[in-house]
């Protein structure tokens, strides 16, 4: 008796811990999450830039956590000012410059002990006077979650996937620093 006891316990001890590890609520990336701390820039251009995101969103039809255009675009924003790789971001029309970004793929792992997000975003950079395009790339970037940034899978993958994120605005705004326009 005692070992059918301590078998079964066993066995929901262990679909606890695989479900607090696997499951959970997807939570949508934050700006927060996704606004590199440091950019190293070549240059600080002048102009100012308005911004518009897009092909983002908060979760996926499978849960798993995405992200929002708007909580993008505050990243990028936020990038921008911290970096001062332009002069200005304003929200809406009205800039220098016009930088178009969209989320092309997010490549997110379903399970594992390690999450590697990978990510893609087509970058543009247009004169606002002219729509002469200054520079256009797609830009890929991956971050790597561990159980040592987070225990929970879904955390951990909402962790990969901002960090893809991060990299992705700091790959994309040194490129940018770099041009002479």
């Amino acid at each position: 008796m005692k070992s059918i006891f301590s078998s079964s316990l066993f066995g929901v001890a262990a679909v606890v811990l695989t479900s607090s590890m696997l499951g959970g609520c997807a939570s949508p990336s934050t700006a927060v999450g996704m606004t590199p701390a440091a950019i190293k820039t070549t240059n600080k251009h002048a102009q100012s830039v308005s911004l518009t995101v897009g092909g983002g969103k908060e979760t996926s039809a499978t849960g798993k956590s995405q992200i929002s255009d708007a909580a993008f675009a505050d990243a990028i924003s936020n990038a921008i000012t911290s970096s001062k790789v332009f002069s200005s971001v304003i929200k809406g029309s009205g800039g220098d410059t016009v930088l178009t970004v969209t989320i092309f793929n997010i490549d997110q792992p379903s399970f594992g002990f390690s999450f590697t997000v990978k990510m893609e975003a087509g970058w543009t950079l247009k004169r606002a006077d002219t729509g002469a395009v200054i520079w256009q790339e797609s830009v890929k970037s991956e971050h790597t979650a561990t159980t040592s940034d987070a225990f929970a899978g879904i955390e951990r993958l909402r962790l990969a996937t901002e960090g893809a994120a991060k990299n992705n605005i700091a790959e994309a705004l040194r490129k940018i620093s770099a041009l002479d326009f």
